[in-house]
């Protein structure tokens, strides 16, 4: 009962409410470097905040967007609706859907852990070479971006694997597939597009940390 129940459940309804709960939090840090990104803008050399820092001001608010609000807000939506619309009673592998969420919540604190430990990533959301090699992005915050979202992609992978096998094996009696509502059309054909995508995004993340940790 109680927080051990939000820390330790596997009901998929709980999860899917931590998802959307964790991608609003998430939302609103976005959107206070958002803020903070504007005015810098207002006016020519802007001192607002200095040259490095805007730089790492503009990276993690479009690395947060992107990775941990706009996938998660999604999975978390699934997670919560699709087992109810096709009579299924929890998604197909309950605990692989707790690990999940943690691994997104674990990526994420190691994310934001690069602003205590010697500088955000500075490189841009994307990080392309050659801006986040050793030689361009000095600190360890492109490290600490690559273990971070290496962590919340596998994640992310794992979610999409659940549902899929969720809608595609635990429809209830006589819910064929071409009968599925609309929502959870849309979270297979998703779920299917991350599957495509992730995993190359992960490879190209650890040969990234290889570059920068091992030359």
């Amino acid at each position: 009962t109680g927080i051990m129940k939000w820390l330790t459940t596997t009901d998929h309804k709980i999860i899917g409410l931590s998802y959307t709960v964790t991608s609003v939090m998430m939302l609103v840090i976005g959107g206070a470097f958002a803020e903070l990104i504007r005015p810098q803008l207002t006016s020519p050399n802007g001192t607002l905040v200095s040259l490095a820092q805007y730089n790492e001001l503009f990276t993690m608010h479009g690395t947060t967007m992107i990775f941990l609000v706009a996938m998660p807000v999604l999975t978390g939506l699934a997670n919560y609706l699709v087992p109810l619309m096709i009579g299924a009673s929890d998604v197909a592998f309950p605990r692989l859907n707790a690990l999940s969420l943690w691994l997104l919540i674990s990526g994420g604190l190691l994310l934001y852990f690069s602003f205590i430990a010697g500088g955000a990533p500075a490189a841009g959301w994307f990080n392309y070479a050659p801006l986040s090699e050793k030689a361009y992005s000095t600190t360890k915050g492109v490290d600490y971006y690559s273990l971070g979202l290496l962590i919340a992609g596998i994640g992310s992978v794992v979610a999409a694997i659940n549902l899929i096998v969720t809608i595609i094996k635990y429809r209830a009696p006589g819910l064929t597939i071409r009968r599925l509502p609309l929502f959870v059309w849309m979270v297979l054909v998703t779920q299917i597009l991350i599957i495509l995508a992730l995993p190359a995004l992960n490879a190209s993340l650890v040969m990234l940390l290889i570059d920068r940790r091992l030359n």
